[in-house]
């Protein structure tokens, strides 16, 4: 997962964190529902991660070129990476990875399945725009996370380079043939909706997690911040549709 255009960076003048953000794994996980909520979070994480290895290594098929096909290779073994990271983690706070993703596989298998691409082209939106729409949400849950897990949410939304290929070969079609704009615009759109409200079912199928959302367990997290959260992710949607040539 990336979105390298729109990762969050600290500022010096960012307030210290407090609460379970200033907290490390050890401390912070003796509250049984903040512990909950860190085992489906790393449980949906991981299952995205799985799936994006999948879908990259599906998508390498479609590609034009050989080096095309490479560069997909190499991104999706850096998705695998990242899913090895986070069962490893689960495995250290010994939870059953398998057990932590298997909530989050019949939602995530499903936008997959409405949202599989038509073409090469689609598939490169799809991963830049559904990938990066999850990282935008994922990262905005960590900053809310103790210590120890924060480090490791961001480090696995670390950029595999699939963002700037993305947007190079979109672009590169458009160029070629602007009448492909159209139509990638309006798939884009889609994928916008559907990633959204696929967030939204899952936080709201998992009681822990809607509760860190909701500030039951997280510092600082109310109802009005989750409207604004959502407010900013659509917005880096509409600068990540700009950076493809594509309208918002």
């Amino acid at each position: 997962m990336e979105t390298p255009d729109n990762a969050t960076e600290a500022t010096d003048g960012a307030p210290s964190p407090t609460g379970i953000a200033a907290q490390d794994w050890a401390t912070a996980s003796a509250d049984p529902q903040y512990r909950a909520a860190v085992v489906d979070l790393l449980g949906a994480l991981a299952y995205g991660e799985l799936a994006a290895f999948e879908r990259l290594a599906e998508d390498a098929k479609l590609a034009p070129t050989l080096g095309d096909k490479a560069a997909l290779a190499r991104m999706a073994s850096a998705e695998f990476h990242h899913f090895e990271q986070l069962t490893d983690r689960l495995t250290a706070i010994d939870e059953v990875p398998a057990a932590a993703m298997e909530p989050f596989g019949k939602a995530l298998d499903e936008f997959h399945r409405q949202t599989a691409p038509s073409d090469w082209l689609e598939g490169l939106v799809k991963a830049y725009v559904g990938d990066s729409i999850a990282s935008d949400f994922y990262r905005e849950i960590a900053a809310r996370l103790d210590t120890d897990t924060r480090s490791l949410v961001l480090a696995v939304l670390d950029d595999t380079g699939h963002g700037n290929f993305a947007v190079e070969k979109v672009r590169g079609a458009i160029e070629a043939e602007p009448r492909v704009g159209g139509r990638l615009a309006l798939w884009a759109r889609r994928l916008m909706g559907e990633a959204l409200s696929q967030a939204q079912r899952v936080v709201a199928d998992r009681d822990a997690l809607s509760t860190m959302l909701v500030g039951g367990v997280a510092d600082g997290f109310d109802l009005a911040e989750v409207g604004r959260m959502f407010s900013r992710i659509t917005e880096a949607h509409t600068k990540r549709m700009a950076a493809l040539g594509l309208a918002a």
